[in-house]
């Protein structure tokens, strides 16, 4: 959903009204919440891969959510839907004939319900260039690459590491799990985080769940040690600041690693999650076939981790030439450029309706 409140930054004072549609139950009521924007849910459901006991209710769900979106669209009368994926998108693009759409695609290789969403768009925004073959040629397809938020910004690093109370004798290696965190990530950096104290300040965001097991590892270790480890749960404001002071990441592969590690000119070692969908791995794979990045096996991290983080640190040319790589990728106006293709198809429909 960080791109949808990217482009919803960027667009909204060229618009009149704006209204965020979820999912009952999520979490995004309470993060579209913090922009001021009135939000709306409807029921949705998943029926791919999902077991024949769970299919009949559903397939009731998305009965439900098609309504609920009839009676959303018929109050609000829109100018144009704005899609970047989700199960929730689907009732309201099957409930919306007639009203221009906008899909945007974030991964490399969009999944089921991105695929289905495609066959209704008017406009696919791509986040590269190389996701063109996973849809018809008779679609109108613009590569904008990924929106960041515009709370991200590129801070000095000496400010940066005073951030975190770092110095600049030591690289940092900054370590991402995702929003909830990512425990497999998390214990291969416990299991070797003496090796990378050594040659590392490692600043860990741990996700709630296992932030109060690093907490304690942070407090067992030698003062000196303990100054070069910085765990937290999750940060917001400081995000800008962690990047910043960063010399190589380790992290999933989510689609935010097509912006964010491109915008900062990070190199990566990516650890695709294993256990979903293979986006992933797709989007690792694109980062690590242009020399930005390396990949590494979910089971294979602990083992791996220490002696690789030993190797790149130890050639500064090489990490300079994977971060060159990385920021090549880099697309800061993407939001615009969605946002302007958002207006583009809003004054056409405004003008269909006139005419």
């Amino acid at each position: 959903m960080y791109p949808a409140l990217a482009v919803l930054q960027t667009v909204a004072d060229r618009v009149e009204q704006t209204l965020w549609v979820g999912g009952q139950g999520g979490m995004e009521a309470a993060l579209v919440a913090r922009t001021g924007v009135p939000f709306a849910e409807i029921s949705a459901a998943g029926v791919h891969g999902v077991g024949l006991a769970a299919l009949p209710g559903n397939l009731i769900k998305l009965g439900r959510g098609y309504s609920q979106a009839r009676r959303i669209l018929r109050d609000f009368q829109p100018h144009v839907l704005f899609f970047t994926g989700g199960y929730v998108a689907v009732p309201m693009a099957l409930a919306g004939a007639g009203v221009r759409k906008l899909l945007y695609v974030p991964d490399i290789e969009p999944g089921l319900a991105l695929k289905a969403l495609a066959k209704f768009a008017n406009i696919i925004a791509l986040t590269d260039e190389s996701s063109t073959r996973y849809f018809s040629k008779k679609k109108q397809v613009v590569v904008t690459g990924y929106p960041l938020r515009g709370e991200l910004q590129k801070v000095p690093r000496e400010q940066a590491l005073q951030t975190f109370k770092f110095t600049a004798e030591r690289p940092v290696l900054l370590v991402i799990g995702g929003s909830k965190g990512a425990h497999s990530i998390n214990q291969a950096v416990f299991d070797n985080l003496p090796t990378l104290l050594h040659k590392t300040q490692v600043l860990h965001l741990t996700g709630q769940q296992d932030w109060e097991e690093a907490n304690s590892i942070r407090l067992a270790l030698e003062v000196h040690l303990g100054a070069r480890y910085q765990p937290y749960p999750y940060l917001h404001e400081e995000m800008s600041a962690a990047f910043s002071c960063a010399n190589l990441v380790l992290s999933r592969a989510g689609a935010s690693t097509l912006g964010e590690l491109p915008f900062y000119g990070l190199p990566a070692i990516l650890v695709p999650y294993p256990y979903a969908w293979r986006y992933q791995k797709v989007n690792a794979n694109h980062l690590t076939q242009s020399g930005a990045a390396l990949t590494v096996e979910n089971n294979e991290l602990s083992d791996r981790l220490g002696a690789l983080v030993d190797e790149l640190l130890s050639d500064p040319q090489r990490l300079t030439d994977m971060g060159k790589k990385m920021g090549v990728m880099a697309a800061p106006d993407a939001a615009r450029k969605i946002a302007d293709l958002l207006v583009l198809l809003a004054e056409e429909q405004g003008k269909e309706r006139r005419a």
